[in-house]
């Protein structure tokens, strides 16, 4: 949850994401699906049930995969991939109408393609209705990858291993040999190495480094750590019921065979089969090995039955199979992480080794992290890194909300019961995410620059605003007060609406280099599927991410009652071109313009992720409207923006000044208009 101190902290991410950090204790027993029956009717509550994930068994899943890659060649054809491009498939989600949704990887020249991946929504019949694509960048443009390296790979490993010394490894040769990849994930596709180093980080981490490698120049393109870490304090959630097997051991046979391990302070391998004389675990104290044990047991068991329950996926990988946990790690270890190469969760002690990191939401934010890796793969640095950290946030949220554990209510804060500031304040909070000092309530054009665990601020306000809405409650017997950046209320449609949508988007529509933007054209899409697009919950959808930053308001964004200024002159946008205005001439108004001038758009353009949109005011002062990003891939730009432009004049020429910053599309702005 918590990044540790880093030189890439800013810069860096993950295509698979890997762990966090946060931590609470938990005694003996066994997770039940019983405490999340409200809330699965309640998410399900006035959804069209078509629309919803149906619940596949292991194999029924396994036979939708086999289908699927039986006509991959077919796909392929009909999306118009070259001849050089495969398609290898990851995983299928199927609605209870027989809507599929496949997703893919891709392959260029036998290649692995990162950042190629997609999402294939296709009806009962066959028909593909929608394409969620990680890049923009065409099948033609891919026929002009060279295959060619000029660059040897031990120059890439060379450089890979300098990187990862850098971070504490002390690894002399990669542990994965740099390979050939065709680089997708920031633009023009690019041969490319991909090399991984291993070894441990400064303060004990395991590091499983990713470089990638420009294979014509040797310039480093990317690099992302497959392991991410944090810290946190142990507390209980008082006496469970454990899955374990006869004689005993901690093998959880009805979830997918999951087992506990005890590294005994070491930090490799498996570690030792928690086993015991009886089906009695730990004491509740930390100084007993398996206290910690039973925590990190209960936590994997609340999460698996709220991934089976409510979204019907039996496992992370939703293909039945287990993951393992393992705790006592190292010494004075003040991390928990997730591992997607071992498909594992592993637990530190704390400082002292008298405070492990086993808390019920500490478990369920490191297997969401294995979740995202096995759907959106969402990467682990930019915007997509904040989507991916907060999706872990919500899930945890989600989670602790289903458990029903009379010691650790639900709440919407982060770490609340591991006080790792030592004051009893928790490590995040949702309805208001800038109370930890760090964190951002709303979305900005420079906030992929930000550490992922804080730029994930405004995904997190966003779902405690479709959960609860605006403005001030209790919940729980917590006090919130959730703003909105455009001051504008937002009422919430219900927690367990908002985790279907959330993660349905997750499973159906992300890819890996979603945005902000394009998180909430998917949630869009799912709230329109589930309820359609005239109703209360996508309205709301609308308006949490408004009150987020992103996007319009709803029904035109409340374009007020005010006195209006329009131009409908048709302005054509050039390609990939030079950007062009259209203008009004403000006359009349007293004074300033107002915190919330109403700023209606409307463009229509084949896609709108091309579209960089400012507001110009007479002074010349700019406000960004619309950032471009190549996976927005909707058309038209129809809405109406908030802009708080209390401190220019309000007479004078304002103008939209829009760009089309990629080649390959074409529009035109209809009309323009500001409402005072």
């Amino acid at each position: 949850m918590r990044s540790t101190p880093s030189r890439r902290a800013t810069a860096t991410g993950a295509l698979i994401a890997a762990a966090a950090l946060l931590a609470v204790g938990v005694q003996t027993g066994t997770a039940t699906a019983t405490p999340g029956s409200a809330t699965a009717a309640a998410a399900t509550a006035g959804a069209n049930r078509g629309a919803l994930a149906k619940q596949l068994t292991p194999s029924q899943r396994a036979e939708l995969i086999r289908e699927a890659d039986a006509s991959k060649a077919a796909t392929a054809k009909e999306l118009g991939l070259g001849s050089q491009e495969k398609l290898v498939v990851r995983d299928v989600v199927q609605d209870n109408d027989g809507t599929t949704h496949t997703r893919y990887e891709r392959t260029f020249a036998g290649l692995p393609v990162l950042g190629g991946d997609l999402v294939v929504q296709e009806t009962k019949a066959g028909a593909t209705e929608s394409v969620s694509k990680a890049s923009k960048v065409s099948s033609g443009q891919l026929k002009a990858v060279d295959t060619t390296a000029d660059v040897a790979p031990a120059a890439a490993e060379k450089q890979a291993l300098g990187l990862a010394r850098a971070d504490g490894s002390k690894k002399t040769e990669a542990d994965r040999a740099p390979r050939k990849v065709v680089w997708m994930a920031q633009g023009k596709p690019q041969l490319a190495y991909e090399t991984v180093v291993g070894g441990l980080q400064h303060d004990g981490t395991p590091n499983e480094l990713h470089v990638v490698t420009d294979a014509a120049s040797g310039a480093k393109l990317y690099e992302w750590q497959a392991v991410e870490n944090g810290v946190g304090n142990t507390q209980y959630s008082g006496q469970v019921t454990l899955g374990t097997a006869p004689s005993y051991t901690l093998t959880d046979t009805g979830r997918g065979n999951h087992k506990t391990y005890n590294l005994n302070h070491g930090s490799s391998g498996t570690g030792t089969l928690f086993t015991n004389s009886t089906d009695v675990w730990g004491n509740g104290n930390p100084s007993n090995a398996e206290t910690a044990a039973a925590d990190a047991h209960y936590g994997a068991a609340e999460t698996w039955d709220y991934y089976k329950n409510v979204h019907g996926r039996t496992g992370i990988r939703g293909d039945g199979v287990g993951a393992y946990s393992r705790v006592h790690y190292g010494n004075n270890y003040v991390n928990a992480f997730w591992q997607d190469s071992c498909f594992c969760m592993t637990y530190g002690d704390g400082s002292a080794n008298a405070a492990p990191l086993t808390s019920l939401d500490v478990a369920a934010h490191e297997m969401s992290h294995g979740v995202t890796a096995a759907t959106a793969k969402l990467v682990y640095s930019g915007e997509s890194g904040g989507l991916n950290e907060a999706t872990s946030d919500i899930m945890a949220t989600a989670v602790e909300f289903y458990a029903n554990n009379a010691s650790d209510p639900g709440d919407y804060l982060i770490g609340e019961k591991i006080d790792i500031n030592g004051d009893g304040t928790p490590l995040r909070y949702m309805d208001k995410p800038s109370k930890d000092g760090a964190s951002k309530d709303a979305w900005y054009s420079g906030i992929g620059n930000v550490d992922v665990h804080y730029s994930s601020g405004p995904a997190n306000h966003f779902f405690y605003l479709l959960s609860e809405g605006s403005g001030t409650k209790v919940i729980n017997g917590v006090s919130y007060d959730s703003p909105t950046s455009d001051g504008l209320p937002v009422t919430g449609i219900g927690r367990a609406k908002a985790e279907q949508i959330w993660f349905k988007a997750l499973a159906t529509k992300f890819t890996s280099t979603t945005n902000y933007a394009a998180a909430r054209t998917g949630t869009l899409a799912v709230a329109g599927e589930l309820y359609g697009t005239t109703s209360a919950e996508y309205k709301a959808v609308t308006d949490a991410w408004a009150g987020i930053n992103v996007g319009a308001r709803s029904g035109g964004g409340d374009p007020g009652t005010g006195t209006v200024f329009e131009n409908t002159t048709s302005v054509a946008i050039p390609d990939g071109g030079a950007a062009v205005t259209t203008s009004v001439n403000v006359t009349g108004i007293t004074g300033n313009a107002p915190s919330a001038l109403k700023v209606g758009v409307d463009i229509t353009h084949t896609w709108r992720g091309d579209l960089v949109i400012d507001l110009v005011a007479p002074n010349g002062t700019t406000y960004r409207l619309k950032n471009s990003s190549i996976s927005d891939s909707a058309d038209n730009v129809q809405t109406t923006y908030t802009v708080n432009a209390s401190s220019v004049a309000a007479n004078g020429t304002w103008k939209l000044k829009v760009q089309d910053v990629f080649s390959g599309d074409t529009g035109k702005i209809n009309s323009f208009k500001l409402t005072f």
